[in-house]
């Protein structure tokens, strides 16, 4: 049979197995990271930034891509001087960029200060961003065929208009693959004057959200967006199984360097502590968990819900535990830098090792 042009233009042959693609969907932001021990000038009002490549969608795109996974990144790449660095950084860790729609809207910035502990506070510039602005025909466009995973998160997902093309994306999707969803909330933005300069407050927010999680199979949550989406919750492993019980197959509640907790329907929650490692900083270790993890899930020939269900715990610990070095991995390191399989690999003989 001849072979016909695919989704991203390329020639497919229609007899070929389709490699299970994971695709994600979201937005793309230039981090301006501080320098440490640049000199700031006489007057203390010149600090010095380096402008990193960052952006839910694309730190977990780039974090799989570098695992080896056969990633998609769908996303809208607007108008800069930093956007072809954007493009380029995704395409160098072996991501499918043809799904990246050419906007004409602003490039989304943040401007990152780091805590004591590498923890980091973010200032926003995003009003008008291209990434907001998903159509229903823009992204039924660019999907990619063989897609066995869809992420979708953070800013895009809860922010108007473009977040309700995507929720309609994955309400189609669910039941034909695996959906993940991670709220990861910047209350910057989904509340407050910036918030409701953008379409959002507190309750369109997790209006948003819960029709995600509605639909989502695999959810990815940390304990600060529970402290946003839920003020009174105080019990995180009654939280993690609560959620759980919403719908998902898989719920994986962080906690900083605390363990991680992880919650499947009917089944006794689970507690795995991450590896000690030296911080540098955290930006982008959420990114990282969730890609060492769909790596791990396709690794395993997990591409549906029922694959998933049907993982032992041991199985999905082993997983699990994957993901929790490359996210470790990745905080040793400036900015959003997440390891590549050789690496997780030296790490993992290295842990090994050292247990033995």
């Amino acid at each position: 049979m001849p072979a016909a042009a695919g989704p991203y233009g390329r020639a497919m042959d229609r007899d070929a197995p389709v490699t299970p693609t994971l695709t994600v969907l979201g937005e793309l932001v230039v981090d301006l990271l501080p320098v440490p021990g640049a000199d700031a000038g006489p007057e203390g009002t010149a600090p010095h930034y380096v402008a990193r490549p960052g952006g839910n969608a694309l730190n977990v795109a780039v974090a799989a891509g570098r695992l080896g996974t056969r990633v998609a990144l769908l996303a809208r790449l607007g108008t800069g001087p930093m956007a072809p660095a954007l493009r380029r950084h995704a395409e160098l860790s072996g991501v499918d960029v043809a799904g990246m729609v050419a906007a004409s809207e602003p490039v989304s910035l943040a401007v990152v200060g780091l805590g004591p502990d590498g923890s980091p506070d973010y200032g926003f510039h995003v009003l008008g961003a291209a990434d907001w602005q998903w159509t229903d025909e823009e992204l039924a466009a660019v999907l990619p065929e063989g897609t066995a995973v869809l992420h979708v998160g953070s800013i895009s997902s809860w922010t108007p208009p473009g977040c309700e093309a995507i929720a309609r994306l994955a309400e189609r999707l669910a039941g034909s693959g695996l959906v993940s969803v991670d709220p990861n909330v910047r209350p910057m933005l989904a509340g407050g004057p910036v918030g409701a300069a953008l379409g959002n407050d507190r309750d369109a927010v997790r209006a948003r959200l819960d029709r995600l999680v509605a639909v989502a199979d695999v959810v990815k949550v940390s304990a600060e967006d529970l402290a946003w989406l839920e003020p009174d919750t105080h019990d995180l492993d009654d939280a993690a199984q609560r959620w759980a019980a919403r719908g998902p197959a898989l719920v994986l509640l962080t906690d900083g360097g605390a363990p991680l907790r992880i919650a499947r329907p009917g089944r006794p929650l689970l507690h795995r502590s991450p590896p000690p490692v030296t911080v540098v900083d955290t930006v982008g270790a959420g990114d990282s968990l969730a890609a060492g993890l769909f790596a791990g899930l396709l690794g395993a020939g997990v591409t549906g819900r029922g694959e998933l269900e049907g993982l032992s715990d041991d199985d999905l610990l082993a997983v699990v535990d994957d993901a929790a070095l490359v996210a470790a991995l990745n905080c040793t390191r400036v900015g959003a830098d997440p390891p590549t399989a050789a690496e997780l690999a030296a790490a993992r003989e290295q842990r090994v090792a050292g247990a033995g």
